[in-house]
């Protein structure tokens, strides 16, 4: 009953992810815990036996991202060889005056066993297996990673489009392009690591000599001076000792070098390595036969080893003639009924189904902001977008389109772009691993970090470390992350051209929605009194000076009544925003009593009034001083307000608050432009200054 109880406490540690820190906690200890022989006869024998899984793992996966674990698997290994250098090293300088025995079983036969007993033959061989290791195979190895890194990363924008084009031919789905897309990511991040981790080994490599040489030194001036031992006695024992020692380790470092150079050489796509191998190395009889023949010509040229280079030849010319006689014994491929020939895409008629429509609301992202919007990655930019998009659907009063993401190999790397019926009106850079602080316009010190300027709004910020939220916070900062940033880029675009965004079959559903509750007037309105056209035109026009159409039941009746003197949108506008008086400036001024207002000076005012009648255009016909004048008053009267923390809002008479409307519109968008008679009768108006010439 204990020993289930232990099993299944052990399957639960390892289980747990709790087995490999501890592990990994265990292999630091034995820099400093001293480890008895019978211990370092076990772990060596564990390390030789961990590199030979490596090794026999990296022949049999199928594709290198399969192991993608390996360059972990790595830096645990050479850590784990290291502690063992240093804790034989330890046991061989305490004990090594008492045998050769003195560092346990597994040295004592490599330095006795491998090598004879002979120190010189085991420095020869130590440097040869180090020369090795070091110069050929983990230099090469490391080259490779090196190289093969680089060509990933270069290839990686060339991949992503390869992927699109399949995407946008229909030859993969969606689910299809996500997965290549991830495969590709990581095979960039493991050839990375695997650069990385190369030089774990090469590094392991130097330290191996070094080992060897303090230790032989260290050894041997401690048993002349320690242990008075001769000078010879106490080279032949230290030798042997740190030989072996330094064999036990470079063993199983030559084997993990290897496997690198093993793994890092094959190619990415799915392969059978030792049937790979078999297949295109021996299964070409021509090139065995020409072999067969090299090495008989050789066999019988006198003084050379004839038995040898003949009975080599005897092999590979069987080999060949097996071959060839079974490619011929194979049966010739049966060949099956063709089928229907397919049309191919480029011969294929067009129609109209071949047209694709724009996207209303599109947003492209360069490809290192594609985690954003994966899920599977943590991204929650789809979230924020979701989220924007109900509450301006609430706010505006009608259903905003759905926003359709991309990514775009155009772009910069952390640039995104945002477009509206695939022409794009706003852009910006982010840094998903940085938070922007925003200068909401008063801060008490300066941060580090990437100057820019808030993409949405324009106001002055600073990419900063997450670790410098907080200190960002205290100096006065708004502080947010970069998927807020895109979503509120987006959140301002969309108001700002929500007019675009409305469309006749959004009028439409607006308009059934309301005739489930008032049937009878949406059926006076349209087409009876009015075209649908009109309506569309008299709700942009509300939209795009940011008048919201969710009471939609007193625009439509205030459209019934006045459908009969007028059909002119502008005009309609105006009825339809007096009717909204109340809500509009509870939009401006929230609960407050009273409206500060900018107004103009009478003699201006009656000037404006005037022109606008004596030209009898859209636009008064000014003098261009004068129009520039009064554009950078009302500009200077407009920052004053929003300074102290007021809304911007000009009241002219109802004949001028259309021009002067579009006037400002341009100059300072922030700028409320109100008629006498749209302001509801329990608000009172403050005036805050007076325009003039």
């Amino acid at each position: 009953m204990a020993s289930d109880s232990t099993t299944f406490d052990l399957r639960s540690l390892v289980r747990s992810g709790i087995g490999v820190p501890v592990g990994v906690l265990a292999v630091l200890a034995m820099v400093i815990v001293p480890l008895p022989p019978i211990a370092l006869d076990v772990l060596f024998t564990f390390n030789i036996a961990l590199s030979l899984i490596v090794v026999m793992a990296v022949f049999y996966v199928l594709r290198p991202l399969d192991f993608g674990i390996f360059p972990t698997v790595l830096l645990l290994a050479t850590l784990l060889r290291l502690a063992l250098n240093v804790a034989s090293t330890r046991v061989v300088l305490l004990h090594g005056h008492t045998g050769s025995h003195a560092a346990g079983k597994v040295i004592e036969s490599f330095g006795e066993f491998v090598i004879g007993g002979n120190y010189a033959v085991g420095v020869v061989v130590f440097i040869i297996l180090t020369i090795i290791n070091f110069i050929v195979v983990t230099k090469g190895a490391g080259r490779i990673s090196e190289v093969t890194a680089r060509f990933t990363l270069d290839a990686m924008p060339g991949k992503q489009m390869a992927i699109d084009a399949d995407l946008n031919a229909g030859l993969i789905t969606q689910d299809d392009a996500r997965t290549r897309r991830a495969e590709v990511r990581a095979e960039a991040d493991f050839y990375g690591s695997m650069d990385g981790a190369s030089k774990f080994v090469r590094g392991d490599a130097t330290a191996g000599i070094l080992i060897l040489i303090i230790n032989v030194l260290g050894g041997i001036g401690i048993g002349m001076m320690g242990h008075d031992m001769s000078f010879g006695d106490a080279a032949r024992v230290y030798t042997l000792l740190s030989i072996g020692d330094g064999l036990v380790a470079q063993i199983p470092a030559l084997l993990l070098s290897t496997a690198v150079a093993i793994i890092v050489t094959r190619m990415s796509k799915s392969q059978d390595m030792g049937g790979e191998l078999a297949k295109q190395l021996f299964g070409q009889p021509r090139a065995l036969g020409i072999a067969a023949a090299l090495l008989g010509a050789m066999g019988v040229v006198p003084g050379m080893p004839n038995v040898a280079f003949l009975m080599m030849a005897a092999l590979c010319g069987g080999a060949a003639y097996l071959l060839h006689k079974k490619s011929k014994e194979e049966p010739p491929p049966v060949v099956e009924a063709a089928p229907a020939p397919v049309v191919p895409p480029e011969s294929r008629e067009l129609t109209w189904e071949d047209v694709q429509p724009v996207d209303i609301i599109g947003l492209e992202v360069g490809y290192r902001l594609v985690p954003l919007v994966d899920k599977a990655q943590g991204g929650d930019l789809l979230a924020r977008i979701r989220g924007v998009r109900r509450k301006l659907t609430q706010d505006l009063g009608f259903l905003v389109q759905a926003v359709h993401i991309r990514d775009n190999l155009d772009l910069a790397p952390n640039a995104y772009r945002i477009n509206l019926a695939g022409v794009p009106v706003g852009e910006g850079v982010i840094y998903p691993e940085r938070e922007l602080a925003i200068n909401p316009g008063k801060v008490f010190g300066k941060l580090s970090g990437i100057e820019t300027r808030d993409p949405a709004f324009g106001m002055e910020a600073v990419w900063i470390e997450p670790t410098s939220r907080d200190h960002a916070q205290t100096l006065g900062y708004t502080v947010v992350d970069a998927s807020t940033v895109v979503a509120t880029h987006l959140s301002h675009v969309i108001q700002t051209h929500a007019h675009e965004l409305l469309g006749h079959e959004e009028v439409q559903q607006l308009l059934n929605g309301l005739a489930k509750t008032a049937p009878k007037l949406v059926e006076d309105l349209t087409p009876r009194l009015l075209p649908l056209g009109t309506v569309v035109r008299t709700l942009q026009g509300l939209l795009s000076e940011r008048v919201p159409i969710r009471n939609m039941r007193t625009i439509v009746e205030t459209l019934a009544e006045h459908a009969a003197r007028t059909q002119d949108p502008l005009q309609l506008q105006s009825h339809v925003r007096v009717a909204l008086g109340r809500q509009i400036v509870q939009d401006i001024a929230g609960m407050s009593t009273d409206l500060p207002v900018i107004t103009l000076e009478p003699d201006l005012e009656q000037l404006l009034t005037n022109s606008l009648a004596g030209n009898n255009a859209a636009t008064p016909g000014l003098e261009p001083g004068l129009a520039e004048r009064m554009q950078r008053r009302l500009a200077e009267a407009a920052q004053r307000q929003e300074m102290t923390g007021e809304p911007a809002v000009l009241l002219v008479p109802p004949q001028l608050r259309q021009t002067l409307a579009r006037f400002m519109r341009s100059i300072v968008p922030s700028m409320h432009v109100l008629a006498w008679n749209e302001i509801p009768d329990n608000r009172k108006v403050r005036l805050v200054t007076a325009v003039g010439r």
